[in-house]
């Protein structure tokens, strides 16, 4: 049986699944995979450079035109990706920080739109570096 402690009150979960997200902004960054999550049409990337909230991990909603089979773990790619956001209430934020000790005060959501496969540090690069 659950711990009356570890529930989330209804109000709270209505806002949550509710959420009402802005219009989202375009991102590039540089990183690589870390996870690809064929059944679910989803990758999990490691950013260099965080997103809005601070993450470095993020999971993306892949497009139908980006093949999960086409993409690497481990290379570096540029990422282009939508971020979707949905701020939370003030009252949601409080509650979730004193009784959940998580710092929310949105839900994201990530959708990419292009990947670009980088040549960072290849043998082809390096040959052409010795040349000049």
């Amino acid at each position: 049986m659950v711990k009356k402690k570890d529930e989330i009150p209804e109000w709270v979960s209505d806002e949550i699944q509710n959420a009402k997200f802005k219009k989202p902004e375009e991102l590039k960054k540089t990183g690589y995979i870390l996870e690809l999550y064929d059944a679910d049409n989803k990758i999990d990337a490691q950013l260099y450079d965080p997103v809005e909230d601070g993450r470095h991990i993020v999971t993306m909603d892949l497009p139908k035109k980006i093949k999960i089979g086409d993409l690497e773990k481990g290379v570096v790619y540029e990422f282009t990706f939508d971020q979707h956001k949905a701020p939370l209430s003030k009252k949601v934020s409080e509650f979730l920080e004193k009784e959940k000790e998580i710092e929310m005060n949105a839900i994201y959501q990530f959708e990419l739109k292009s990947v670009e496969l980088l040549d960072v540090g290849s043998s082809k690069d390096a040959d052409n570096d010795i040349e000049e």
